[in-house]
């Protein structure tokens, strides 16, 4: 039977790049049911807006859902929709996969995944003005909020992950050092998970200053990264910055009811409707996505078609290095298959 899965294309480039996917995922015989919706600046000339109640609806059904870059309107007491999805569907576990694809770079062989805590922080939205004399907004507050639950479970995702996916290494991220309690929380937490892999997966701590230092001085050396909310925002960014930038960075969203699974980049506006934009981003999502559902084997067919078209260099996107359009980079990926 084929699976359900919810396609959000996205605003600017996120068409184009959502339906080259959908057919190199159809070259290669996934069993997948796509039910498309719309969401942010698309959601709003649409329904008047950004989250459209059917597209809720629609990942509550499928609990499933594979998408493009979203652009969050400006103003109006719009918070950010990649946000609002994740806390709505308690997506707890940002899982960002970086590693070597670009032949030439400055960094060979890397292979890091950075896990994220997803809903807590300062991302949990608590902030607020002060007043001060006749000035309604003299200062402002955020808020961090990290609990003890919050920590554990994704600390311990990230050991099951290593273990699941045969890694060696745990490296947790924090700033303990300065923010006492709320980061000394999550390394105390980490701690206490830690013990529980003793002897089959390595544990490592690190300060988030320092570790960012480390990652462009010697990135070989790190495996799986765990950290919070902000840290994993910025370090994420960081690690897909070693392997040749955004547009070949693909990351998930888990949680235990549901799945997200989405290119990192941005709209690409300046080169919407171009149709020469890099859909490789949206295309290792969606293998993360096969592998999700168990279909590991079709993902790695795709990955390694991927991959060969890239470092053969022919036929890619200008963004590789190369002058293909989207369609022509797509073809050649479903001539690989």
């Amino acid at each position: 039977m084929s699976t359900q899965v919810t396609l959000i294309p996205g605003d600017g480039i996120g068409p184009s790049i959502a339906n080259a996917t959908v057919k190199i995922l159809a070259a290669a015989g996934a069993e997948i049911e796509w039910d498309r919706q719309v969401a942010g600046m698309a959601g709003v000339a649409r329904f008047g807006d950004p989250i459209p109640d059917a597209t809720l609806d629609s990942i509550k059904r499928t609990k499933l859902a594979l998408k493009g870059p979203l652009e969050t309107p400006v103003g109006e007491g719009y918070r950010s929709i990649n946000v609002a999805l994740r806390k709505t569907f308690d997506l707890y576990a940002n899982v960002r996969p970086a590693y070597s694809i670009i032949p030439g770079g400055r960094y060979h062989d890397l292979d890091i995944v950075l896990i994220r805590e997803n809903t807590e922080g300062l991302y949990v939205g608590v902030e607020h003005y002060i007043r001060v004399g006749d000035d309604p907004r003299a200062a402002a507050e955020s808020i961090a909020i990290i609990t003890r639950g919050g920590s554990e479970r994704i600390v311990r995702y990230a050991f099951d992950y290593a273990v699941k996916h045969h890694r060696k290494k745990v490296t947790l991220v924090h700033k303990a050092n300065i923010l006492k309690f709320s980061q000394g929380l999550f390394l105390d937490t980490g701690r206490m998970v830690a013990r529980d892999y003793a002897g089959q997966i390595e544990f490592e701590e690190r300060i988030v200053d320092a570790m960012a230092m480390n990652l462009v001085l010697h990135p070989e050396r790190f495996d799986v990264i765990v950290t919070t909310n902000l840290f994993g925002d910025i370090l994420s960014d960081q690690i897909s910055g070693l392997v040749g930038g955004l547009g070949l960075a693909p990351g998930a969203n888990i949680g235990i009811n549901g799945a997200i699974f989405e290119a990192v980049h941005g709209t690409a506006p300046d080169i919407a409707g171009k149709g020469v934009a890099n859909p490789g981003a949206v295309v290792l999502a969606a293998c993360m996505l096969l592998d999700h559902i168990g279909d590991e084997a079709r993902a790695q067919r795709i990955r390694t078609a991927l991959e060969t078209t890239i470092r053969e260099g022919k036929t890619v996107t200008r963004d590789l290095g190369g002058s293909a359009s989207t369609d022509q980079f797509t073809d050649a990926i479903i001539a690989k298959l």
